[in-house]
């Protein structure tokens, strides 16, 4: 990965999204010392930064390629960007989905006019079977992190960073399969070499975290999650696992509660509608406020595809803090 692929990627997709906002958070930064800004990812076309690698690997395919059709696996937002840019580019799509996929996900992916599939009962279920009818069918499989095209897109979130606040100590993001924070890193260790940047992953599924603690990509056994947009596994010799090991700094682990009271306190006091793997950097700063007194902090809060349903029940379980 290389900061000109990113910043060809910015070229190519920046007319066809948000460039969203990197926002103060007074509360945050009163909460633990420092001076908290939070990358509104949740307000981006689909709701979710995953527009932005999608569409910069499907500008790049071949008439050919686009002729045959795209395929992809999802837990939800990945499926949205790559339906909402496969309606764009008039693009045949197939996306699969695990059933443990929210109903508000399901609902949005239909919306794009795709073919979609509900097969298995979490993430790598589902690209078993998309990478299957890959081989089968002849179409292009889009991975929702293992591809350059679409970390470089990813990236384009941390030059719009770096221009608006270029002296970030700390960078704080969510981690899955980890192409978010692969192209992320890539721009701050390439441009803000002494940005320290931290991955976050719930406690529930911490397969990246395990991976890079035990030096090779493992598969372990999940728990249910409120930010279901951060499980499953890992596919084998992903190129992220490579990416994090040298890129990222360290990791740090949340738990379940905490991303529900992040959840509530983006809604309070930022007036965000934050889905749960998009509320796990602020969860992180409320679990270790000292860790970041007297730092500059840079949150991807990278989605908002919360259900009703859901986030009633988080709001009305907690307090507003």
């Amino acid at each position: 990965m290389d900061l000109k692929d990113i910043y060809a990627a910015r070229r190519r997709i920046h007319t066809r999204i948000r460039e969203t906002p990197l926002e103060h958070s007074p509360f945050l930064s009163e909460l633990c010392g420092g001076e908290v800004w939070l990358k509104l990812e949740n307000l981006q076309l689909t709701g979710s930064f995953k527009i932005r690698g999608a569409l910069n690997k499907l500008l790049q395919l071949s008439d050919e390629a686009k002729e045959r059709g795209v395929i992809t696996a999802s837990s939800g937002n990945h499926a949205q960007g790559v339906g909402y840019a496969a309606r764009e580019l008039g693009v045949d799509t197939t996306i699969v989905v695990p059933s443990n996929t929210p109903e508000v996900k399901i609902e949005a992916i239909r919306l794009y006019g795709v073919e979609l599939i509900v097969h298995g009962e979490e993430y790598m279920d589902a690209e078993r079977l998309a990478r299957r009818m890959e081989r089968e069918e002849g179409r292009t499989f889009v991975s929702a992190y293992n591809d350059l095209d679409v970390i470089a897109g990813q990236g384009t979130i941390g030059l719009e960073m770096v221009v608006e606040k270029p002296n970030l100590d700390v960078v704080l993001v969510p981690v899955g399969g980890g192409g978010l924070i692969s192209g992320v890193a890539c721009v701050f260790k390439a441009t803000q070499g002494g940005a320290e940047i931290l991955g976050v992953q719930s406690f529930a599924s911490p397969v990246m975290y395990e991976s890079i603690r035990q030096g090779r990509i493992v598969d372990i056994e999940l728990e249910e999650s409120v930010a279901e947009g951060l499980h499953g596994g890992i596919e084998e010799g992903s190129v992220t696992f490579d990416l994090c090991r040298s890129l990222v700094d360290d990791f740090i682990l949340v738990r379940e509660e905490t991303i529900k009271d992040a959840i509530r306190l983006l809604l309070a006091h930022q007036h965000q509608v934050v889905e749960g793997a998009g509320a796990v950097g602020v969860a992180a700063i409320m679990e270790d406020q000292n860790r970041f007194r007297d730092r500059r902090v840079g949150v991807v809060v990278s989605g908002g595809n919360i259900g009703l349903d859901l986030l009633r029940e988080v709001v009305c379980s907690g307090s507003a803090l």
